[in-house]
């Protein structure tokens, strides 16, 4: 029997044409490539990278948006004006909004709001007015084939100006592309020249036709649409009022409030919809201007986005607070409290922060930066000084030491402007790159101590201060301005660590020392607050000496005393709790219950020189030797029960402090505005140290009866908390338990 042949494969049709010959080379090219050697590559010097890259994706499925599978075709098939029922002009408008959430997540316009073939008809052309943002250019089929379309359009049309607002509002703003959010809008206009007063009135107008058809729907899902009208409305509105910096806080939160009260509604609804999937269709990511490959659709369910939406409205609400302006402290424990919350707040939120916070130079729409920062130097360590006195502004006589010390403040303002109001602008930013940029913003403050002490020497002679001397000698000089960057520049070095802390940053057995140095940084920023005190206090003697003494000016000394005394309360907490955890992690090394884990390629100077690199460069407070680090870390000469002994008199003392402060009114505490989430926190670190003084009392009890021969035979083991899932993300609280249980 005659064996049967394979079928010759069919073979592509050479191009003729009388001026060019063409010859079939694949038996050359075939024969040549078995030449080449494994690895081999022959590359001509006119084909790019480019190129090559797009000759690899060529064909791919996951790379090739041009590639199509078998049966399909190259454009979208979906009629957009196909007649929908009511129940799935919701399903799609409940899509819409989940694709929304997705946006704001930080997933790419392509992959969200981008696939909807609605969206997508709507913006194409580019319309420049209301009239010409239609489904289809055919105004006839657009009005008459479907009843209910004029819902889904006045939704779709607002809200694509919706996002034009928010991304404009991004981009203005300090945000990390791809890290934080997506701005790109694929050379989509986003109805960015529709005026939004008529999209508001088409709003307007489909509710009021909507709630006139009558018996032609049920009166569940016409509630459904119209409240979905109206949160865009909503929306709208919100994105509108940002820019009033000026305006009441209370009506500035009306838009966040209905959106809140309406996203209960809108999740009882959605059972009433029915989806529509072919509405939305990746092949739309081909006619996008973007080098991206072919991407899936983002799809969030629906009690996911509800949650996201409530918080953004809560958040949104609670971020119009932030005009309620009291002074520059609790301003920025303002921030950095609303930067703490979990989940943190979306982009927007956080932009829209920004926005209020600092404009055009202007500070909460109403206070010029020099009056924030002469509030801030009045509270820290200048109550009632002459630097910051108004009045030195009005001499115009050159040789006046009091116009030369206005001419030096000037110069003091314009060198600490941006580096002040960046700590407000770097807590407006995630977790991980607040860390990272507080890293880059003290190396500033470093030269900007250095600086405004240059300055500081210059007002002593124009104001002829004479330096303090006390029986145990002489002090020096209050270099108040100095000493006001040197404060902050130590808070900024204590948030670098504690933030360490909150995103894991140290393994477990580098706890002990990461928690000696934040208690090094604590100590040195209460004696510094010590030095500060000892100043201000001189002055305020002085001047109750004098007949100008007022109510007025006593009442500022007051308050920078109030400031003081918290000040040092607080770092008083902060190195007793450190002082104490680092002692518990030490004993927990030393009885073998937390061990290093192996690092062949690294050791204990490295792991050192890592740690304290963005500290290397810092002059004031100097950087600990490795020698020091390590003794001051392993304490050898210090026995388990002495240092389980001074760990517990530290957590007890730093409980106690946390007791004081949180009976502390928000005006004692600098915590106007945000008293509630400051009180939380100091709840929560309060919380940390009864399990902290529980662990210790654990370890004493077993030291006392086993001694110190390891934790293994005293039938001990330790849990670590699970990230976030502490008493408090800057005090990692281990839990001794039995190891026979």
């Amino acid at each position: 029997m005659e064996q049967q042949r394979p079928p010759v494969p069919h073979l592509p049709q050479i191009a003729s044409h009388p001026g060019i010959m063409a010859i079939d080379i694949t038996d050359k090219f075939s024969a040549a490539a078995k030449k080449l050697a494994p690895g081999e590559l022959v590359k001509d010097g006119h084909f790019t990278l480019f190129e090559t890259v797009s000759a690899l994706e060529i064909m791919d499925p996951k790379m090739d948006s041009g590639c199509l599978a078998e049966g399909e075709s190259l454009e979208e098939e979906y009629d957009v004006t196909r007649n929908l029922l009511p129940q799935e002009v919701l399903g799609i408008i409940d899509q819409l909004l989940c694709l929304e959430m997705a946006w704001h997540l930080g997933y790419p316009l392509s992959q969200t709001l981008f696939t909807s073939v609605y969206l997508e008809a709507l913006m194409k052309p580019h319309p420049t007015n209301l009239e010409d943002a239609l489904f289809t250019s055919d105004r006839d089929v657009s009005g008459n084939k479907s009843p209910f379309l004029f819902v889904l359009r006045a939704y779709c049309v607002s809200l694509l100006k919706g996002c034009y607002f928010v991304n404009e509002l991004v981009k203005e703003e300090l945000y990390y592309e791809e890290e934080d959010f997506v701005t790109n809008t694929y050379d989509r206009g986003l109805l960015s020249d529709i005026p939004l007063d008529a999209i508001t009135d088409m709003l307007r107008t489909a509710r009021d036709d909507l709630r006139a058809m009558g018996n032609e729907l049920s009166k569940e899902v016409r509630e459904a649409l119209d409240l979905r009208l109206e949160f865009r409305v909503a929306f709208l509105r919100a994105m509108e009022l940002v820019g009033l910096r000026k305006a009441n806080p209370e009506s500035l939160k009306t838009p966040w409030i209905m959106m809140d009260g309406l996203l209960e509604h809108l999740k009882k609804q959605h059972p009433l919809g029915t989806p529509v999937p072919e509405a939305f269709s990746t092949k739309i990511q081909r006619s996008l201007a973007s080098t991206m490959p072919p991407r899936p659709i983002v799809q969030l369910t629906f009690d996911d986005t509800y949650s996201h939406f409530k918080r953004m409205a809560q958040d949104g609400k609670d971020a119009m607070d932030i005009l309620k302006y009291s002074d520059p402290q609790s301003l920025l424990n303002f921030v950095a409290t609303f930067q703490t919350r979990k989940p943190q707040p979306l982009v927007v939120i956080r932009t829209i922060m920004q926005g209020l916070l600092f404009k055009e130079m202007v500070v909460l729409g109403s206070y010029s930066i020099r009056q924030i920062l002469d509030h801030d130097l009045s509270i820290v360590c200048l109550p009632c000084a002459p630097q910051i006195d108004p009045a030195n502004d009005t001499i115009e006589v050159p040789t006046d030491p009091r116009h030369q010390t206005a001419a030096q403040m000037e110069i003091f303002r314009q060198r600490v402007a941006e580096c002040y109001l960046d700590i407000y602008r770097i807590f407006c930013q995630n977790r991980c790159r607040v860390r990272r940029t507080l890293c880059h913003s003290i190396q500033e403050w470093d030269l900007l101590q250095v600086d405004v002490e240059e300055i500081d020497n210059l007002l002593q002679v124009n104001l002829d201060e004479q330096p303090h001397t006390t029986a145990q000698g002489q002090v020096g000089y209050s270099l108040p301005l100095s000493s006001w960057a040197y404060l902050y520049k130590l808070r900024q070095m204590e948030w670098i660590v504690q933030l360490g802390f909150e995103l894991s940053t140290y393994q477990t057995d580098e706890l002990a020392g990461m928690y000696w140095y934040l208690n090094y940084l604590a100590k040195t920023r209460a004696q510094h607050g010590d030095r500060i005190k000892t100043f201000v206090m001189r002055s305020m003697f002085d001047a109750r000496a004098t007949k100008s003494y007022s109510s007025a000016k006593e009442e500022k000394y007051m308050r920078s005393m109030a400031y003081i005394r918290v000040t040092m309360l607080d770092a008083a907490c902060t190195w007793e709790f450190a002082d104490g955890l680092c002692c518990l992690y030490t004993v927990l090394q030393r009885l073998g219950l937390i061990k290093p884990l192996p690092r062949p390629y690294s050791d204990d100077l490295l792991r050192y020189e890592i740690r304290m690199k963005p500290f290397t460069t810092i002059a004031l407070p100097q950087l600990p030797s490795f020698e020091d680090f390590s003794r001051a870390t392993a304490q050898p000469e210090t026995s388990i029960a002495e240092l389980l002994r001074y760990a517990d008199g530290a957590v007890g003392g730093a409980k106690k402090g946390y007791e004081a402060l949180s009976r502390m009114q928000d005006t004692q505490t600098f915590s106007v505005g945000c008293h509630e989430r400051w009180l939380a926190n100091i709840k929560n670190c309060q919380k940390a140290t009864i399990f902290a003084g529980l662990a210790v009392a654990a370890l004493q009890k077993a030291v006392e009866t086993h001694g110190e021969d390891g934790g293994e035979a005293m039938g001990l083991k330790v849990e670590m908390p699970e990230e976030g899932k502490g008493y408090h993300d800057w005090w990692i609280v281990p839990k001794i338990v039995s190891s026979l249980s």
